[in-house]
């Protein structure tokens, strides 16, 4: 009998047929969800003993369904953040999990750079007003030889390093994980997680939701930032309080944000929409064609891998 996959990321194989032609050669069947929208824990109990593999984008894998999923051997994560899958679950039951971490990585940084074009010279806004019949100046601030503090230093963090010292950007970062930069990021300087925000003109956030991050960016953490200066986050929802964010752009100390995730998405709702200076996207940082592609691609390899009792890339649990 074949080994069947559950694929529930809507972007999966919508670049090519790559993705797929992995599976059928390796006799690996699969069904796609029916529904457009995350799907529950109800569907997936409905369901998921069929299954020996799942392919997941945001919906969320409790620890019900994968202790019913009594066939299962890995969860996929189509992305790099997995806070929605429980790993204790998944580890108490024998299922590997895992992620692209690092396939994604330019063009999460190329969204985060153009966030940070975007907030800065208030293109957005500039072209909303010519939309609606306007030819107003919009006058906006430099990026070039301004101070970008990162959080988080993994691979995204790097990549949106070299871009900004390709802008003749200072470039400090933080990462309690990381005690030396590598030779080649010698123009970077390591810095305290304080020193970021006090003295940088554009903080972008490059770490995972959990525990300790939720809330990292809070009104003690605003408060102490540069007047004047912008957040960018490119990583998940709730690692900065949002209320606090509005509160700070509203009274002038924050000049503004570029967010491609809110903590609720969609964001339908949310104050900071009606925010000139603050540019929300519907978590797309990673939606290229090409990183879609190679996205896709390293899940079904890591699909095959666990199936035929091989190791896949990337395991988290």
């Amino acid at each position: 009998m074949n080994k069947k996959v559950f694929i529930t990321s809507r972007s999966f194989g919508q670049v090519s047929d790559r993705p797929l032609k992995i599976l059928s050669q390796n006799n690996i069947e699969y069904d796609f969800k029916s529904k457009p929208s995350l799907l529950e824990e109800k569907d997936f109990l409905n369901v998921i003993d069929k299954y020996d593999a799942l392919i997941v984008g945001a919906d969320k894998i409790t620890e019900k369904v994968i202790e019913k999923g009594k066939n299962l051997k890995i969860i996929c994560k189509h992305g790099t953040g997995v806070d929605n899958i429980d790993l204790n679950a998944a580890k108490k039951n024998n299922v590997c999990v895992t992620n692209v971490a690092g396939v994604n990585s330019d063009a999460v940084a190329d969204t985060t750079f153009g966030l940070i074009i975007d907030i800065a010279r208030r293109l957005s806004y500039a072209s909303n007003i010519v939309k609606c019949g306007e030819w107003t100046k919009v006058i906006g601030v430099d990026v070039h030889n301004k101070t970008l503090g990162i959080i988080g230093f993994g691979a995204i963090g790097k990549k949106v390093a070299k871009r900004a010292l390709g802008f003749d950007m200072k470039v400090i970062a933080y990462d309690p994980f990381i005690n030396k930069l590598p030779d080649n990021y010698d123009k970077v300087q390591l810095s305290g997680f304080q020193y970021i925000l006090k003295n940088s003109d554009f903080l972008t956030l490059h770490i995972p939701l959990n525990k300790g991050t939720r809330n990292l960016i809070d009104e003690p953490q605003m408060s102490i930032m540069k007047k004047g200066s912008f957040i960018i986050n490119a990583s998940r929802g709730g690692i900065i309080n949002e209320d606090a964010l509005y509160k700070n752009i509203i009274n002038g100390h924050l000049a503004g944000a570029g967010l491609d995730v809110v903590e609720k998405e969609p964001a339908k709702g949310n104050p900071l929409l009606k925010l000139d200076n603050v540019v929300i996207l519907p978590h797309i940082a990673s939606y290229s064609k090409e990183a879609i592609d190679s996205v896709s691609t390293t899940c079904s390899w890591n699909v095959v891998k666990k199936l035929n009792n091989e190791t896949p890339d990337n395991i988290i649990v």
